[in-house]
């Protein structure tokens, strides 16, 4: 089996035992991103929209770095730490997916790493 790591700038590092991406193939799996900022690592704000805007954003640098988009990816896991946030997730979400949306879950948990309120994970498909 092939199995390439993804590293990029454009999302934050990999704060554990984990590649920010492996790409298999044709499928690349995304690992979850939070609202770090990738310079700094730190988490960016406590306000939910701007999380969700830079979980997409980090998700794309991750993406864009394995040779592709968020339009490729296939499915999408959400973890929200609160579901009353599902609504800001759907339009954020549409600000940076085109339809056909991927396949998709969205679940509530009880904490997220570093405080997040937020965190997805994504696979992708290239061809």
């Amino acid at each position: 089996m092939s199995k390439t790591p993804v590293q990029t700038d454009q999302a934050p590092a990999a704060i554990g035992t984990y590649s920010q991406a492996i790409t298999s193939h044709t499928t690349t799996y995304i690992s979850g991103q939070i609202p770090l900022d990738p310079a700094s690592g730190a988490l960016i704000s406590d306000d939910f929209a701007e999380q969700a805007h830079q979980v997409f954003a980090n998700l794309r640098g991750v993406a864009q770095a394995a040779g592709g988009s968020l339009d490729d990816c296939v499915k999408l896991t959400c973890y929200l730490v609160d579901l009353n946030n599902f609504a800001t997730l759907n339009e954020i979400m549409s600000q940076y997916v085109n339809e056909p949306y991927p396949a998709r879950a969205a679940v509530e948990v009880s904490a997220l790493p570093k405080g997040a309120q937020v965190e997805i994970d994504a696979i992708m498909s290239h061809g």
